[in-house]
Formats: C-alpha cells, structure tokens, sequence
C-alpha cells in the first residue's frame, strides 16, 4: 500500500515538474515572440534602432506625446515601422500561427506524420481561387473581399473533393484521404496554371506569379482584421478540442471504440482548415512546408499531447515565419526574395530527414 501511494505522489510530482516546465516554456515564447516583432520592426533596407523602434510603437500604441519622455522621433521611422513593417510582421505573425495550428491538425486527423493543408490539396484549392479572382474576377470583386473570397471557396471545393474521393467505397480512410489530396492538390494546380496562361492580363500573371511563391509585401493595416479574425477563432476551436485529437492517435479502432465518429471530426477538421487557409494564401500567397516542418519540431520538445503540442506549435511557426520574412526582405540588397522560397529551402532538407527517419514519433504520450 506504501508502495503504491509512493507511485502515486511521484507521478503527481512528475506531472507538476511537467505543467510547470510547460508554462515557462509559453512564457518564454510568448516573450521571445514579443521581443522578435520589436527586433523584426528594426530590421531591412532602412536600420533603425530597437530603442526608437519601441519609442514610435509607444507612441502609437499608447498615443504618447512629448520628446521628454519619449525621446526624439523620426517621422520617416515612423511611417516606415508603423505603415509598411509592423503590418507585414503582424501578417506573417498570423500566418505563421495558423499554418502550423492546420498542419498540427491535419497530421493528426489523417494519422500521417507527412501532412499539412498544403499536401492534402487544401491550398492548392485556395490558390485557383485566388488566380481566378486576381486574373478574371478583379481582386476589388465582393466589396473588396474578391481574393479572400474566391481563395476559401477554393479552398473549401478542394476539401469537399478530398472528402469525396476519400469517402468513396462507403468508409472514409486515412490512406484514401492521402490520395484523394495527391488528386485534389495536381487537378486544381493545373487548373490555375490553365488560367494564367489563357489569361490576357500580362500585369495580373506577373502578380499571381510573384504570389503563388508567397509574399508578405503587400500586408496592410485594412488586410489584417479578416486573416487575424480567422486564424484566431480557428486557432480556439482546435485547442478546445484537443482532447478529441488525442484520441484521433490511438488509431482508428480505438476512438472509434470510445465513442468518436471519425467522419465527423475529420469532416470538420478538413473544413476549419480550408477557412483558415483559404484566409492565409489570399492575404499572402502561398507558404510551404510551415505546417509540415513546425509541428515535428515542437513534437520532440513537448510530445504528443496536443493540449501542449498545438499552443507551443502555434508560437513557434508565428517565430518562424516572422524570422523567414525578415530574412526574405534582408538577404538581397534591392528586393527581396519570395517568403515561399525560404521556407521551401528550410523545409524541404527537413522533409527528407522525415522520410528517412524509421520512426517519426507520431503517438500520444
């Protein structure tokens, strides 16, 4: 009886070490990702030191006036921090956040360590309908919401094939979802290459090039209510239902034995993430492997439990995707580099480790 109760008091004791351990590491993300958006503020073509950059957003933020307390202030810092960079920050702060929540959902829906919104065709989706609103719509169609319109429908036509095709045969699989996306993924890939290059509109194609490799660009203050409102209600509904994609990796038989309708859930899974990125490429274009690559990465240094897994995955692709833009804005000395390219050339190395690894770590813990 001593013995046992020995057990218990060290399992709580370890379980407390774990929950503690696990908040400091919130906490230091959530510093480190303040710290990063001052840091991502001062940084390009124009320096400008952390110390003004926190005066300009103190002055903006809080309506501060007067040199004696602020300091001096460049109005040219000013416009450069508060109307071009800090929007563009934010943006791939928003875009990061709910690229790696989708790719940690969708990993977990279809029990497969390799997917994300943009495997499973998801994206591919989104982009057609983004190239048909820019290239034969107008991006001004829909009372200004034409490309974020048309980018969800596609999204949400590229989720409702997947589910079709996967649900052929009457039992919807993991394997079958896989494929379904492979098909979804190339039939609307060609689709929109089909539009650009029927398409009269040489500025339009030179726009929709530039963006299907990802761009943050052309953030704005007006552009972020709609993506930031999305990737946040998105985000909450995942992570009220964390427990559920606990379940989900036990396997098929054994959720479906403790009352989970496997369906459903992934039914529901497929389509917030068509919402949440069919809002992400329309604002920015394409971005790939954040939601392969983020989730693996926080999986090693929390585990398997998505209570823990999708809040710290969450923060880690905002860190990632912000540090990606800057480096995509300083690496050449006039422009910049597509987002997308960047983010291809750290993921793809890491998608191949992933292939190669004989086992991913994919169960719950």
């Amino acid at each position: 009886m001593m013995h046992i109760n020995r057990q218990y008091v060290f399992s709580q004791h370890t379980f407390t070490r774990r929950k503690e351990s696990f908040i400091l590491l919130l906490t230091g993300l959530t510093m480190g990702l303040a710290l990063t958006i001052v840091m991502a503020v001062c940084l390009g073509t124009v320096k400008i030191v952390p110390e003004e950059a926190c005066r300009i957003l103190l002055y903006k933020l809080f309506h501060l006036t007067g040199n004696d307390i602020l300091g001096p202030i460049s109005a040219i810092h000013t416009d450069i921090i508060w109307k071009i960079r800090l929007p563009r920050v934010l943006l791939a702060v928003i875009a990061g956040a709910g690229l790696a929540a989708c790719g940690t959902v969708m990993q977990a829906s279809v029990q497969n360590p390799l997917a994300d919104p943009y495997i499973l065709g998801i994206a591919a989706g989104a982009s057609l309908g983004a190239t048909f609103s820019i290239l034969l719509t107008g991006a001004g169609a829909f009372a200004g919401l034409g490309t974020a319109f048309w980018a969800f429908v596609g999204a949400l036509a590229a989720c409702l094939l997947v589910l079709a095709l996967a649900g052929i045969g009457g039992r919807l699989s993991t394997v079958k979802m896989i494929l379904a996306g492979t098909i979804a993924s190339a039939l609307f890939s060609a689709l929109a290459s089909c539009i650009i290059y029927l398409a009269g509109n040489a500025e339009g194609i030179r726009t929709v090039t530039f963006w299907t490799m990802g761009s943050l660009a052309a953030a704005k203050w007006s552009g972020l209510a709609l993506p930031a409102l999305g990737v946040v209600l998105g985000c909450f509904f995942f992570l009220i239902h964390s427990r559920q994609l606990n379940i989900l990796l036990l396997g098929e038989e054994a959720a479906t034995t403790l009352g989970i309708d496997l369906a459903k859930v992934r039914r529901r899974n497929l389509i917030v993430t068509a919402l949440i990125t069919g809002l992400i490429v329309a604002a920015c274009g394409v971005i790939g492997f954040v939601g392969l690559i983020i989730p693996h990465i926080v999986r090693g240094f929390v585990g398997s439990d998505h209570r823990r897994l999708l809040p710290a995955s969450i923060l880690v692709g905002a860190l990632f995707l912000t540090w990606a833009d800057v480096l995509a804005r300083s690496v050449l000395a006039s422009g910049e580099l597509p987002i997308g390219i960047i983010t291809a050339l750290s993921g793809a190395p890491f998608f191949l480790y992933i292939l190669c690894k004989s086992s991913f770590g994919f169960t719950s813990k």
